[in-house]
């Protein structure tokens, strides 16, 4: 099917249609979906969640500008409102207190770096993941995060100051970083592609 006939078949609620937009946009939205969430099933969740508002909001597509950009910032969007809704963004801690944090071995040594980057990621504090994640990967400002979290713009930028800080000493502890203040911004946003 074409995206067009996707887009059409949607909007008349034809079951074909909408399967195979979740088919075709379900395992990258899942991967968005991941960045936010504490688990896989938590994921699954947001993603279910996520494609209920796509296919209600739907008749809203204008064509402008990609259509899996547009599923993607729904996606977002709904990952962003279930944090707030569960008030997991707020979950931070000290930097003083990020050496108690446990960081896995990985036993398999062929691991790809971004691979090892996206699992340094996923232990931060989901406040900090969820700042790193829509700055440096979905590219938002402070000011629209602080809109989207219901926080002060400093807030976000702290929280985005403390994840680079944090995961620059995960990435040195399991010598995936060589040296202190390399650029944690390329590093993440590499590991997201």
């Amino acid at each position: 099917m074409t995206e067009e006939a996707i887009l059409k078949g949607c909007l008349n609620n034809e079951a074909v249609a909408q399967r195979e937009l979740y088919n075709r946009f379900s395992a990258k939205m899942l991967a968005v979906c991941y960045r936010y969430a504490h688990n896989r099933e938590d994921a699954e969740d947001m993603l279910q969640e996520g494609f209920i508002k796509v296919f209600m909001q739907m008749h809203t597509f204008e064509n402008r500008g990609a259509f899996e950009g547009w599923i993607r910032r729904i996606i977002v969007h709904t990952c962003i409102n279930i944090l707030k809704k569960n008030k997991k963004f707020n979950e931070s801690v000290d930097i003083i207190h990020a050496n108690s944090i446990q960081v896995r071995e990985d036993s398999v040594s062929s691991i790809v770096q971004a691979k090892q980057v996206v699992e340094c990621i996923r232990l931060l504090p989901i406040g900090y993941r969820t700042v790193l994640n829509l700055y440096a990967v979905e590219g938002f400002s402070h000011r629209e995060i602080a809109q989207m979290l219901e926080v002060e713009e400093s807030t976000s930028r702290s929280q985005y100051t403390r994840a680079k800080t944090m995961l620059e000493d995960i990435l040195i502890r399991k010598r995936i970083l060589q040296k202190p203040k390399q650029d944690i911004d390329w590093l993440v946003a590499v590991s997201q592609r």
